[in-house]
C-alpha cells in the first residue's frame, strides 16, 4: 500500500493550534511545532507495517527541508485545490507507477502514531475503502482504497459522516491514529498518549511537565 500525506506550510497550517504553547513566543515556534507533528507522523507511517511508499505532497516543499531525512518522496502540490484536491493528486502520481495500488490518505497531525496501528488498520481493511475517524468521531484521519479503485477523498468538517455515506468501512481503529491534533486540548490527549520524539522535544522545551 502506498501512502498520500499533504503538507502546508509549517507557519501557516493548524491555526487553531496557536498558543498551545505555554510560552507560545512567536510564528517560529508555531512553525516548529507543526513541522513537529509531521515529522513524527511520517516517522511513525514509513515504519508500519505493509506500507510500501509515503509521498508527501507539498504545498511549499522548501518550507519543509527536515522531511527528506525521512524515508519518503516529495511533490510539488499543483495549485491551491485544498486538501482533498492534494490527495487526488497524491493518489494520481502514485497511480501512473502502479494503476492497480492500494493508496491511502493520512492526516499530517498524528504525532502519537504507532507503525503496528497503523498497520494493524491497513490490516484490518482487508482490501476494502475503508477509513479510520477521529478521537471525537466526526473526522477523519485516515483513508484506505481497495485495489485499483478510487480514493475519493472526503475530508473536512465531518468527514466522517461522508466517508461513512460513501459506502467506505468504518474502522475500529486503535486510537494513536485517532489522535489528530488540532486544538490545545487535543495535543494534551496526545501529549497524554505518548508523542514521538519531535514533537516531544518540543513541548519539553516550551510546556510545563505533565
Amino acid at each position: 500500500m502506498d501512502l498520500v500525506v499533504p503538507l502546508k506550510p509549517p507557519r501557516d497550517g493548524k491555526s487553531r493550534l496557536r498558543g498551545a504553547l505555554t510560552s507560545p513566543g512567536d510564528d517560529v515556534h508555531h512553525a516548529e511545532l507543526v513541522l513537529a507533528l509531521a515529522l513524527d507522523t511520517l516517522t511513525a507511517a514509513t515504519a508500519a507495517p505493509g506500507v510500501r511508499r509515503v509521498l508527501v505532497v507539498a504545498a511549499d516543499p522548501e518550507a519543509i527541508e527536515s522531511v527528506k531525512s525521512l524515508s519518503v518522496e516529495i511533490v510539488a502540490e499543483p495549485g491551491a485545490g485544498g486538501l482533498n484536491a492534494a490527495y487526488q493528486y497524491g493518489e494520481s502520481v502514485l497511480r501512473a507507477g502502479d494503476p492497480n495500488v492500494i493508496v491511502g490518505a493520512l492526516q499530517a497531525d498524528l504525532p502519537a502514531l504507532r507503525a503496528v496501528d497503523l498497520g494493524a488498520a491497513i490490516a484490518l481493511a482487508g482490501g476494502r475503502r475503508a477509513f479510520s475517524p477521529d478521537r471525537q468521531g466526526t473526522g477523519t484521519t485516515f483513508l484506505i482504497s481497495a485495489p485499483g479503485l478510487p480514493l475519493d477523498p472526503l475530508f473536512g468538517v465531518g468527514s466522517a459522516g461522508r466517508h461513512a455515506n460513501s459506502g467506505a468501512l468504518t474502522l475500529d481503529a486503535r486510537l494513536s491514529l485517532r489522535s489528530d491534533v488540532d486544538t490545545a486540548d487535543d495535543l494534551l490527549e496526545a501529549r497524554l498518549l505518548g508523542v514521538g520524539e519531535h514533537t516531544k522535544a518540543i513541548l519539553d522545551r516550551h510546556c510545563s511537565p505533565l
